[in-house]
């Protein structure tokens, strides 16, 4: 798993008949510290994420375990909006103050 950031949305209006009804974001990866990375994921969003908000992440097999995912061709899941993180008792996110902002 990792934490990212949904930075958009992938439209495709042609698709396999078991992926009809999936949403797909593009999702960057986040370090531990909330900075960007150069690696990015189209991942299935089975929870309603929005553009901006940081997400949980699983990747894999895994990602074809839930209800909505399986015996489907996915290989990431946002699985989770987080709402914060910290790192060695500091806090790292936060979205109540990030929505503040």
């Amino acid at each position: 798993m990792f934490i990212g950031e949904v930075i958009g949305t992938v439209v495709a209006t042609r698709k396999t008949d078991n992926m009809q009804g999936l949403t797909l974001r593009l999702v960057r990866r986040l370090t531990t510290d909330n900075m960007p990375t150069d690696v990015y994921a189209v991942a299935v969003d089975v929870v309603g994420a929005s553009e901006g908000e940081r997400v949980l992440v699983s990747a894999g097999s895994p990602a074809r375990q839930t209800p909505q995912t399986d015996a489907r061709p996915v290989d990431a899941l946002i699985l989770a909006i987080v709402d914060n993180w910290q790192v060695q008792q500091r806090l790292v996110y936060s979205r109540l103050q990030e929505a503040g902002s």
